[in-house]
């Protein structure tokens, strides 16, 4: 305080200043948490105004992490983060506001939680749907060891629609533990919810009048020691039924012996916290459902939250996003083109269908959605799911075109191998984002799907150089009897403004020779890293030889007779792990024929690349042009 004359003067405080770490927090008096969730909204909006992130979910988590941290002993205490892009306000209340501004930055603070960087993050969480199976896991750990630690596991966006999370819940229901799973209901993925938990959840929401009598039926059987632990069980069978009787429907998480609570207002951050302490220490599995709204606290994310997911720059006031482009044209998005495309495609064959695991605005399978609906689905946050029901659908005559994010395909190996390679079924699997995706780091970057797709007998897997390529190359994953058919593609625009060419066949594992080399090198590339290795040997000056791959299976042997023998030097590109990738497949087919050049792989290394921006990680990894011209320099005889 200030004392002027006879007059004292309060200065509010800022609370936020104050915490440093979870504990400092929980100094607090109850009634001045809502004022600190005023503080980390507004720091959170400005922060991400100018250093952009994941933004509507995480003020759709602020109340929730404040209550969280305030009820429970964190780190001693564990909350398991489903999708770690909710957890920014964890991260600040956890000892890295001051560090803040480098989320996401090379050498600054991860995309996602990671026990890495902080004892707060109890896992690596960058993929959904994996909180319950490994909250399960710690809170039966806890159990043997004797420990009294809580354990929580937060899912939301979606990320209940995971098949993944229903085997933790059925696990949880006949595993002894005391785990606490808070349900995120927010409506929303990144696009909104599909499927039947979704309507599931909200028809939950209705049954408020349930809640309330439930709510104050056992606040009264406390105060008179009718229900206690001891006597969960019996309880728990009751309240049940009187939930089938009052709702004409049974509780499915009830149904499995998980206890229900809710569904509460997950922006009450007050009420949040007097129902955790409530129930935190009620022995067996336990569920808090809440309901938040995504973007909560800033009007234009509220309103479309899907636009606000990862919104970029913007003005923090008005709400104006700040990214603008370029006068000159612009090459589009590889994704854009794959949703142009396939509508083109789908017009003139009606046997085409669209799948994606919920991205379809992502993808952009959106643009086909919004002409021919009845011929897209949006499966929800279950990868497996999506290529099994594609597998389905190839097998009765459709033609699907199963969109999947290269690092989320990793989730649907079997389904691939099992479900659609075994029998040879006419899917179109497209991977988007492959290769190094940037700022989302290593959980998001597509390093590994050619490495485990090319031992798949029987699949096709092709990467286009440029939106041309990727066009035509759709036109022929989609003829007649052309079996499984890989078409992998990065995040980011390609090169071409004029891109729409005639859908024409290209000859599956037929490559292209681009340039003729008179020296003693040739590159061998896969995908749109060619563009870089063009402009490498353009700077260069040296006399390359460079050839477009286009298919790592079946791989072009004609190229590499062609090669093997003409030079002394082969250097390979993709933008895949070298191990397992196009470069050892050229090194197999060589060592087979008995071959005696130098082959020199470029690709992304035997380790997981940090995030960055993705000029600074191809450069890092050394397949950016000056890492390109520098191999070719040293091939010099």
């Amino acid at each position: 305080m200030v004392f002027r004359s006879a007059f004292t003067i309060f200065v509010p405080v800022n609370l936020l200043d104050t915490i440093q770490y979870p504990a400092d927090l929980r100094k607090l008096p109850l009634e001045q948490l809502p004022q600190v969730c005023d503080e980390l909204r507004t720091f959170l909006i400005h922060e991400l105004a100018h250093n952009p992130g994941h933004f509507a979910s995480s003020l759709g988590t602020v109340e929730l992490t404040v209550a969280l941290h305030y009820v429970f002993d964190t780190p001693e205490d564990r909350i398991v983060w489903d999708v770690g892009h909710q957890a920014y306000s964890h991260k600040i209340l956890t000892g890295r506001r001051e560090c803040f501004s480098s989320n996401r930055k090379l050498g600054g603070l991860k995309p996602f939680p990671s026990p890495e960087e902080s004892e707060y993050d109890t896992c690596t969480c960058g993929h959904a749907s994996n909180s319950i199976s490994i909250a399960l896991g710690m809170a039966v750990a806890a159990e043997k060891q004797g420990s009294k630690r809580h354990v929580v596991a937060v899912i939301g966006d979606g990320s209940m629609t995971g098949g993944l999370a229903f085997e933790g819940l059925n696990n949880a229901s006949s595993t002894p533990n005391n785990m606490l799973i808070i349900l995120n209901d927010n409506d929303m993925s990144i696009d909104r919810s599909v499927g039947g938990m979704g309507e599931y959840l909200h028809k939950l929401h209705t049954s408020s009048a349930y809640n309330k009598f439930r709510d104050r039926t056992a606040r009264m059987l406390y105060r008179w020691h009718v229900l206690n632990d001891d006597r969960k069980g019996r309880v728990l069978r009751f309240n049940n039924a009187i939930k089938s009787l009052l709702t004409n429907q049974r509780n499915m998480f009830e149904g499995l012996n998980i206890r229900y609570f809710g569904p509460e207002d997950g922006h009450n951050v007050v009420e949040l916290v007097r129902t955790l302490q409530r129930i935190k220490d009620m022995k067996g599995p336990k569920m808090l459902h809440i309901h938040t709204i995504k973007g909560k606290g800033f009007e234009p994310a509220e309103r479309d939250a899907t636009l606000w997911h990862a919104p970029g720059k913007f003005d923090p006031e008005t709400g104006e996003r700040l990214e603008t482009e370029s006068d000159k044209p612009q090459p589009p998005r590889f994704q854009d083109v794959f949703g142009e495309t396939l509508l083109e495609l789908a017009r003139q064959n009606p046997n085409i269908v669209g799948v994606t695991p919920a991205m379809p605005t992502g993808c952009s399978l959106s643009i086909m959605m919004n002409e021919m609906p009845e011929r897209t689905y949006d499966v929800g946050i279950a990868e497996g799911h999506a290529v099994t029901f594609s597998a389905g659908l190839a097998r009765e005559g459709m033609q699907p075109f199963c969109n999947i994010y290269s690092s989320f395909s990793q989730r649907a190996y079997d389904n691939i191998i099992h479900d659609v390679a075994i029998s040879h079924l006419n899917v179109v699997l497209c991977l988007d984002r492959a290769g190094l995706v940037g700022e989302d780091g290593p959980t998001h970057h597509g390093a590994f799907d050619l490495a485990f797709l090319r031992p798949i007998p029987g699949l096709t897997i092709a990467s286009p150089m440029d939106e041309a390529e990727l066009r035509r190359l759709m036109f022929t994953a989609q003829l007649p009897q052309k079996g499984p058919f890989i078409i992998r593609y990065p995040r980011g625009r390609g090169v071409l403004t004029d891109w729409r060419c005639p859908l024409e066949e290209i000859p599956v594992g037929r490559g292209r020779k681009l340039l003729e080399g008179n020296g003693t090198t040739a590159i061998l590339s896969l995908g749109p890293i060619g563009n870089v290795a063009a402009q490498a040997i353009q700077e260069s000056g040296a006399d390359v030889a460079h050839y477009d791959m286009r298919f790592l299976k079946p791989i072009d042997e004609e190229i590499l007779q062609e090669v093997a023998t003409r030079y002394q030097h082969i250097i390979t590109i993709e933008d895949g792990t070298v191990s397992g990738g196009l470069g050892s497949a050229v090194l197999e087919w060589i060592a087979a024929h008995n071959y005696q050049p130098e082959v020199i792989r470029l690709g992304l290394p035997d380790r997981f690349v940090e995030h960055g921006s993705p000029a600074e990680l191809y450069h890092i990894v050394g397949i950016d042009k000056a890492g390109i011209c520098r191999t070719i320099e040293n091939c010099k005889p």
